[in-house]
C-alpha cells in the first residue's frame, strides 16, 4: 500500500511520522497540520504530509516565533524516548543561534514586563481573560 510521493524504502519515512517520531510534534496530526499548512519545508521546498524524508534531508519549520532547522540524521523504526529521538537530527548552528537569541529576548521582555503586587481576584481574572482573547 504506497502513497503517491511517499519514499517507502530501508531509511526513508513521510515526513509527519518523522516529525511525530522524532518528537517534534506531540501528535503525528499535529505534525501533519503543520505540513499543509506551509510550515515545514524540505530542502527548502514546501512539501506535502506524503513526502519522504531521507537521512541527509534539511528539514525547516516554524516552532512558534522561532524558525528550527535540521539535518536529519536518521529514521525511526517507531516513536521512542527523547533520548533516541534527539539522535535523528542534528539542529543547525543557525538554528540555534535564533533559538538562544530569542530565549534571550524573552527573558529581557518578561523581566521588564510590570509584576502586580497581589493576585488578581476573580474579576480581574475575568478581565485579563477576554484580553488574551480566552473567553
Amino acid at each position: 500500500m504506497s502513497e503517491a510521493g511517499t519514499d517507502t524504502g530501508p531509511g526513508a519515512a513521510r515526513i509527519d511520522r518523522w516529525l511525530f517520531g522524532v518528537r517534534l510534534f506531540k501528535s503525528r496530526s499535529l505534525a501533519a497540520e503543520a505540513v499543509n499548512g506551509g510550515k515545514v519545508h524540505i530542502n527548502h521546498e514546501r512539501v506535502k504530509p506524503s513526502r519522504g524524508v531521507q537521512v541527509g534531508d534539511t528539514v525547516t519549520f516554524t516552532r512558534g516565533a522561532v524558525e528550527f532547522e535540521c539535518v536529519v540524521t536518521a529514521v525511526p523504526l517507531r516513536r521512542g524516548p527523547a533520548s533516541e529521538a534527539a539522535r535523528c537530527y542534528d539542529e543547525t548552528a543557525a538554528s540555534k543561534a535564533r533559538r538562544e537569541e530569542f530565549s534571550t529576548r524573552m527573558k529581557v521582555a518578561a523581566a521588564l514586563t510590570p509584576k502586580p503586587i497581589e493576585r488578581p481576584d476573580k474579576h480581574d481574572r475575568k478581565v485579563l481573560r477576554r484580553l488574551r482573547g480566552r473567553d
